[in-house]
């Protein structure tokens, strides 16, 4: 499937079952199956066991089978649900199991010249302070010492930035930063790890700054659209906010192991809407017949990053703002699969 094949996917109805989404989130753009016919080596994937993970990986399966690239793919996680191991298998990809905040099971890990590092701490950081600070802080040490002589890139967040102004549009990788709370916290201590190594070692590293990447089984449009066919008040003081759509997030992060320098340079990753909150649950509420309800009051700040400068080397999203609603709806109406992970995208005080 061509991107142009990809972009009119906008046209259809939501995938019908998780075996169809998985497939929609794993297409790659021809720019990442262009990419992948440049590079040669091994990319190593760690932290897969995630939310992202298990897409991106088949992504890139998919992208260097079609590429006819000689690259090497191995998958690590300490795969704590044993059936996500044996999905990524059954799509071809090698596998190994990996604890990164184990010196042991670090060292067994094969080497590579590109890295891709989607490891991280943030739901349930508040209940686990020192595991927030050990998986953001001393992973990066490891991986940095593991992979002296390879490119890498390393997700961060755009929780680094903290709240500002909505009349902003959003932070540029070159704001100041102010992250709220210990995860956001954890997650700039992340960054300068990378940045001491990228440093240290002259190791290009890629950080990726991502606001909320969104697909059917969870995500922001997930979580507002499911108050509102439940008839519960949609909260309202995180009045916008960023998403992007879950395949989409797969391409760009992928085509970020191009970016990397040293020293380490800072991606923001996101859609290009200031989406707000009441305007997306009242769609909702206009696509089933149904009144949004809503309870407090935007306030003049919010989790808010720009990324559209950076799309001309890490592409555009191919599914819309419109699609992602529509399909969050059709998905819900239809009793789709839920990870049962809410985003907690109302928190303004960083406990997550």
């Amino acid at each position: 499937m061509s991107t142009q094949q990809l972009q009119a996917l906008n046209n259809t109805d939501a995938p019908r079952s998780t075996e169809e989404l998985e497939a929609v989130l794993s297409i790659p753009t021809d720019e990442v199956i262009e990419m992948f016919g440049r590079l040669s080596g091994h990319l190593v994937m760690l932290g897969v066991g995630g939310k992202m993970g298990p897409t991106m990986v088949r992504m890139a399966h998919r992208a260097i089978e079609q590429s006819g690239s000689s690259m090497q793919l191995t998958a690590v996680s300490r795969f704590s649900n044993p059936a996500i191991r044996s999905r990524i298998e059954s799509w071809g990809v090698s596998t190994k199991y990996g604890d990164l905040l184990s010196p042991s099971s670090v060292q067994e890990l094969p080497e590579a010249s590109h890295v891709l590092n989607l490891s991280g701490f943030k739901f349930g950081a508040s209940d686990n302070l020192a595991l927030t600070w050990a998986s953001n802080c001393e992973i990066p040490m490891a991986v940095c010492k593991k992979y002296a002589n390879s490119q890498i890139a390393a997700f961060s967040t755009g929780n680094v930035y903290g709240m500002v102004s909505v009349s902003s549009g959003g932070c540029l990788e070159e704001a100041e930063l102010n992250p709220d709370g210990e995860y956001a916290m954890a997650a700039l201590g992340r960054e300068r790890m990378y940045e001491y190594y990228s440093h240290l070692l002259n190791l290009p590293i890629a950080l990726l700054r991502l606001n909320y990447a969104t697909e059917l089984r969870y995500g922001v449009l997930i979580d507002i659209a499911a108050k509102v066919l439940a008839g519960e008040p949609v909260p309202l003081e995180m009045g916008y906010l960023n998403a992007v759509w879950l395949g989409d997030a797969n391409a760009m992060s992928l085509r970020c192991l191009e970016l990397a320098e040293s020293p380490a340079r800072a991606i923001n990753m996101t859609g290009p809407d200031l989406i707000s909150v009441r305007e997306t649950a009242e769609q909702v509420g206009a696509l089933v017949g149904k009144d949004a309800v809503f309870t407090g009051d935007e306030l003049e700040t919010a989790l808010l990053s720009q990324a559209a400068h950076n799309f001309p080397l890490i592409g555009s999203p191919n599914i819309s703002l419109e699609t992602m609603l529509r399909w969050s709806v059709q998905w819900l109406l239809s009793d789709g699969e839920s990870l049962g992970k809410p985003t907690k995208f109302q928190v303004t005080d960083g406990k997550f």
